[in-house]
Order: C-alpha cells, then structure tokens, then sequence
C-alpha cells in the first residue's frame, strides 16, 4: 500500500519521497572479496526530486523516521459497534510478530522493531463502514481513523514511550479492506497522545492476512522514506517484478535492494563503489542478502539517474528467489512513488518462467553478459560470478 500523500487523495488502493558535482573518471579497481574503501560513494548519491517518497538520499528527516537503531512499536487492535472481534487479539500478533526477525536480517543488525502490544480489544468510536477506507482515501479520512483508534487507547498505553503505532482491525471488520502508511503533516496540529506527537502509523487492513508478515516491512519502509516500486496504473508489477518487499510484497526475492539499503543507512559509504564520470571500474560484489562486503555498484548517468549492479543469491529473506546473480536496474530520483522510479533490466526476457515466477523474476544477469543502456551507451559487464558473488565492470563515456 501506499503512504498518503498529504491532503490528496490516494491514488490507487491496490489489493494488494541538490544537485550533485560529477566527479572526474574512477580508476578502475582489481577484483577484491573487502568492500571497496572510497570516500566517493557520496557522489553517486542521488538528490529527492518529489517532495514526498523517492529514490533520493536526501530524505527529509522531519517527514521520515530513521531507519536505524531501535524503533519502538505499539501494536492496537480495534473493533467497531458494528464490527466486534469474536476472537484473541493472539493469532493477530503472531501473525504479524515474524516482521521483527525479518526486518533485522534485511538490515544486518543495524535495525531493530522492538513491538508491544495492547492484548485486548479497544474499541472505536464509530462504525468501520464510516471511516472511507476504499480507493481515494483521504489524508484527512485516514488521520480521523488514527485519531480515533490513538483516544480509544489512550487509558490503556502511555504513547510518549514509542515511535510508531502498527492499527489492526477485527477480522470481522470487512469495511477496513487495505493496509495505508499514515504520516504526519508537520503542519497541523495532528493526533497527540502523553504529550507527544503521533508521526507514523501503520493502519493495517484484510489483507494483512493475504499477504502475511512481509506488509509490515512494506508499510514501515514508507515511514523511513521508501517509495512503492508496483505501478499504480498499467501491470502491477511491470517495473521491479519481485524484487524488493517495497514492490510486490508476495515477491520470490523481497529483500530490500542494495540502493534502499544504502539510502536507509544499512549499506555503508565504504560498501558502495561508485563511478560518477567517463572511465571504467572492475569490482567484486557480494550478495545483498548476506552482512559484509561491496554491496553495490552505482553508473551514475544523469542528476536524478543511475545504474545499480547488485548480488542477489537465493538465500535468507531470498531463500525462494527465482533466478541468482547480478540484478541491474535503473534509479530515477525525480520519478514519483508507483511510476517506476525502479526498473529492472531483464537480462533473460524469451525466457519462461516457472511455476511462482514472473519474467521480470528471471531478470538476474550471469557471467558473459552485458548491460548497456541504449541512450547514454553506460555499461555493466558481468565479468565472473560463484558461491562467494560476482565481479562486474562498470564503464562509463
């Protein structure tokens, strides 16, 4: 789902946020299994064009929480005059609580959920058929929602103790379809609690069943600026398949990819090799999925745009990915949420997939293969690849 934008509607609800120096050319760089030291990774860092979630490094740290550290998390479970729960809050919890684990192996450790939860039912003030969750839910509508549910809870929870609030609806609350990310608009007086300011909130919906613990990791990557990778118009997956829990949350490959992780602060400066002018760079790449290592190649090839190559290997969070060595895709800084500001190049696109994939899953590019972008002729050459990861060759005119 999507973060709403503030006081616009929400453009799709499916069933599922300066400009920089080009640097001079890189000296290309032997094959190294230790992640490339370079104090140049900043000028491949692309700036925000948006003004609400994007690809940019430049995240606005008002809008935005950290994405790193302890994140602290109360968990609320609603039901309505016209919907009551008739079952625990339990198998709700359980349900959800795998999220913590997933989102600390996708981080390396550096990203901790750490979640409470209020194990009894609180109950909302008006029916669930009153609260407008369908396609062009409000910012507006979705605040009251969360105003609502935060007063109801308020004697039971002190709300100064967290970061962020996860909103999770009876089963029998039919009216509450979809899972939106609610966050705050810094300019007006909002939904407090204890004194605080509730900033960022989960409001979990039906499909939460659907979809199973990876929508937490979704939902709560909007809070720390990330955008959706699935289209809002058009095949819903055409531009990063299931790559990356931000687009198809069902996805064979859902970890995070290694520029979301360097834009979260998971991938370090000195883990991300960077050619951001005319010349050529050799480095080795290991895979996204383990802790370690040079995490990711950036082509930098305009102000807003760049080439990403990654590692990807079908283990941990990946553990079902359906194809394994080099994913290539394209970053657009200024492209907004739900238009492809990723896109994935399809190494293998005649091939057919197999039972649980897409094409755009087989899109992993093997040794002997190359890359080259058709306009700015930037390639990514996949020189060698095995157990440990892969060498690519960068080259830039």
């Amino acid at each position: 789902m999507s973060a709403l934008p503030r006081l616009r509607p929400l453009v799709t609800a499916l069933a599922l946020t300066s400009c920089l120096v080009t640097a001079p050319a890189a000296h290309a760089a032997g094959p190294s299994a230790q992640p490339v030291a370079s104090t140049r990774a900043a000028d491949c860092a692309l700036p925000g064009r948006t003004g609400w979630t994007d690809e940019g490094h430049d995240t606005d740290r008002v809008q935005f929480q950290p994405a790193t550290g302890t994140r602290r998390v109360l968990t609320v479970f609603v039901d309505f005059p016209d919907a009551p729960a008739t079952d625990s809050t339990e198998p709700y919890a359980a349900h959800l609580a795998p999220a913590a684990d997933w989102m600390r192996t996708a981080a390396y450790g550096r990203l901790r959920l750490s979640l409470d939860s209020l194990h009894s039912w609180v109950r909302m003030p008006a029916d669930s058929t009153s609260y407008g969750f369908a396609r062009g839910l409000t910012f507006e509508a979705h605040e009251k929602y969360v105003r609502d549910a935060i007063v109801a809870a308020d004697p039971y929870a002190d709300f100064s103790r967290y970061d962020m609030v996860y909103i999770v609806p009876t089963r029998t609350a039919a009216a509450i379809p979809f899972s939106p990310t609610y966050l705050y608009d810094p300019a007006t007086p909002g939904v407090t609690a204890d004194g605080a300011r509730l900033k960022w909130a989960v409001t979990f919906g039906q499909d939460m069943w659907r979809w199973g613990h990876k929508v937490v990791a979704h939902e709560t990557g909007h809070t720390f600026g990330l955008p959706d990778l699935y289209s809002f118009t058009g095949p819903t997956h055409q531009y990063a398949g299931g790559w990356d829990v931000m687009g198809d949350i069902a996805g064979a490959a859902p970890q995070f990819l290694g520029w979301h992780s360097w834009k979260l602060g998971w991938t370090r400066d000195r883990q991300v090799a960077c050619l951001a002018g005319p010349g050529h760079r050799t480095m080795r790449l290991t895979p996204v999925e383990r802790p370690g290592g040079t995490k990711i190649a950036v082509l930098r090839t305009g102000e807003t745009t760049a080439y990403v190559a990654e590692s990807r290997r079908p283990e941990r969070n990946d553990g079902s990915a359906c194809s394994s060595g080099v994913l290539i895709y394209r970053i657009d800084s200024a492209t907004p949420t739900g238009e492809g500001p990723v896109r994935v190049m399809n190494a293998n696109p005649t091939t057919t997939p197999t039972a649980g994939c897409t094409q755009l899953d087989l899109a992993a590019f093997q040794p002997g293969q190359t890359f080259t972008d058709p306009d700015t002729g930037a390639r990514i050459a996949v020189r060698a690849g095995g157990p440990a990861g892969d060498v690519v060759r960068l080259s830039n005119s």
